[in-house]
């Protein structure tokens, strides 16, 4: 088996405001039906679905974590303080050995984690 792409399914019962948020973010929405979206930046991609507001939804989409490297640690953490329209919840950029993190809760509950990798 050789696998060329793998792609996270999001489950959202806040579904209009993470497309809101992640289009906020600087991704592509692109409507794949009336519960399914796919999300994109660059040639990384992943989908948004519409759930049920339950627990269990809930609990799985706040178990989802997505690392999102970025090239400039401080301009991605500037785009998330202008981010007005959302209640949301992030951290103060952190310095590791390894590069540069902050972390970025999502409409649905999700943990983004924003890198920068240090250079080789």
């Amino acid at each position: 088996m050789k696998v060329e792409d793998v792609r996270v399914f999001i489950p959202s019962h806040c579904y209009q405001a993470s497309q809101d948020f992640y289009q906020a973010l600087g991704f592509t929405i692109e409507f794949v039906n009336a519960d399914l979206s796919l999300v994109t930046s660059n040639s990384n991609t992943f989908f948004l679905h519409r759930s049920s507001n339950n627990e269990q939804n809930e609990g799985v989409a706040k178990h989802i974590m997505l690392q999102l490297i970025v090239a400039d640690i401080s301009a991605a953490f500037q785009t998330v303080t202008q981010l007005k329209a959302f209640e949301i919840k992030f951290d103060a950029i952190k310095h590791e050995s390894w590069g540069s993190v902050f972390y970025l809760w999502g409409p649905a509950g999700e943990l983004l984690h924003i890198t920068a990798l240090n250079a080789c």
